[in-house]
């Protein structure tokens, strides 16, 4: 759908280091809110400085970490236009399986986009992006 975008891998790593020590909280919370039926689609929003999308669920401080955490979903990323409408089926198709991905939306001055990546299994964690902007 999209090409990867060209981050280089010092950039990567402080998203990944960063998310592995938060990525149980975020598979839990994923579950959560599928299992809830809020949404189908959970997004969490990661960025270094306060945003409004979504609920804060994770802060930077709570955590040691770099980025804050916030959950949010589809519907909101259509209602605040981030995601055009036109754009929702797209969306839907790109969106990986979410038992075994996590769809971080990264807000930072190198990257606001999509990225998906896979929660950690043995350690091992490797960072599948092919959305590198937000679809509108």
């Amino acid at each position: 759908m999209y090409s990867e975008p060209e981050l280089d891998g010092k950039y990567l790593g402080t998203i990944t280091n960063d998310f592995v020590k938060v990525a149980d909280t975020i598979k839990d919370a994923s579950y959560q809110i599928r299992k809830r039926e809020i949404s189908a689609y959970p997004i969490f929003v990661m960025c270094k400085e306060a945003t409004p999308i979504g609920q804060i669920f994770i802060a930077k401080k709570e955590a040691m970490n770099l980025w804050n955490y916030s959950a949010s979903f589809l519907d909101e990323f259509l209602q605040r236009q981030l995601i055009a409408a036109d754009k929702e089926e797209e969306f839907k198709v790109a969106y990986r399986d979410p038992e075994e991905f996590c769809c971080l939306f990264v807000v930072d001055v190198k990257l606001t986009g999509f990225i998906f990546i896979p929660y950690p299994e043995d350690g091992a964690l490797d960072v599948i992006h092919d959305l590198d902007e937000p679809l509108s």
